[in-house]
């Protein structure tokens, strides 16, 4: 079963997605005030269990798609993740000894059919099409051989870039990273049960249904379990925060010349057993 966020009438509501709409359970369990509270009380399956047999609440059309867990305490990015992606910088360096991080903040994502902001200071927005976790079991210093049992569940992410200003300075790309509305998030939590669904699942984005960015999650330089043992290395990872795991090569900044997004472009990011997230874009 899979669960999401969405608005009504400006009201935020937690529950259930079937094929014919949404079913909304979150009346049903006040002392959850979001999916964070949910996942912090390891609550899925009491979810799963009240969505039986119920009837829609709100049909597709009839709400806007927040992103999944809309108030988590982090969002840490994972960047240069894929081989091909490492190969773009051209530094000599066939794989870095430990991994890139970058923090987001929830405010620059959207929810799934949500149009990306692209500001007026900068037409050079791009997209960057990746998995992301959620944690379950918080931890700190969590050993790599029992990582992934700290997942509750997985989503995908359009991590929407403003690509001039991660160059803004020597060593920092957060300013890129975080524009309001950039980039978005979801469109369900997938509860997390077994370690196929992220050794090695096929991940690709496609823009206007041209296939830009397609690799396997098998290929990454470090693998989920290592993000998760190396983050809560300095990090108390705790209930409901998000770790993107990075992109494949493709993004628009690489083709000659650059193929920013513009208005009237249709990003969809699409993974092996979590589903497909679709973003229009929109002028600020």
């Amino acid at each position: 079963m899979r669960f999401a966020t969405v608005l009504v009438d400006g009201a935020r509501l937690y529950g259930a997605v079937t094929e014919a709409g949404f079913v909304a359970l979150s009346g049903d369990f006040p002392q959850w005030q979001s999916l964070r509270d949910v996942i912090a009380a390891d609550g899925f399956g009491a979810l799963a269990q009240a969505a039986q047999g119920r009837a829609v609440t709100h049909p597709f059309g009839a709400f806007v798609w927040d992103i999944p867990v809309p108030d988590p305490e982090k969002i840490i990015c994972v960047g240069v993740n894929f081989p091909d992606r490492n190969a773009e910088y051209k530094d000599g360096q066939e794989a870095p000894p430990n991994m890139s991080l970058f923090p987001r903040f929830p405010r620059s994502f959207v929810g799934h059919e949500v149009p990306l902001t692209r500001p007026p200071e900068t037409p050079q927005l791009d997209y960057e099409g990746e998995i992301a976790i959620v944690i379950g079991k918080g931890g700190r210093r969590i050993p790599e051989a029992q990582a992934l049992g700290h997942i509750a569940a997985l989503t995908l992410c359009n991590e929407g870039t403003l690509r001039d200003w991660v160059r803004h300075a020597k060593f920092n790309v957060t300013q890129g990273k975080n524009w309001d509305g950039s980039g978005a998030m979801g469109p369900w939590l997938v509860p997390f049960r077994d370690a196929a669904q992220i050794v090695d699942v096929g991940l690709e984005t496609l823009v206007n249904g041209e296939v830009r960015q397609s690799d396997r999650t098998g290929r990454m330089l470090f693998p989920v379990a290592r993000q998760i043992a190396y983050i809560s290395t300095f990090t108390t990872l705790v209930a409901g925060d998000i770790i993107v795991t990075g992109t494949p090569t493709g993004a628009g900044a690489r083709f000659d010349p650059p193929r920013w997004l513009v208005p009237g472009d249709l990003i969809e990011v699409r993974a092996e057993g979590i589903g497909c997230l679709r973003n229009g874009v929109r002028d600020e």
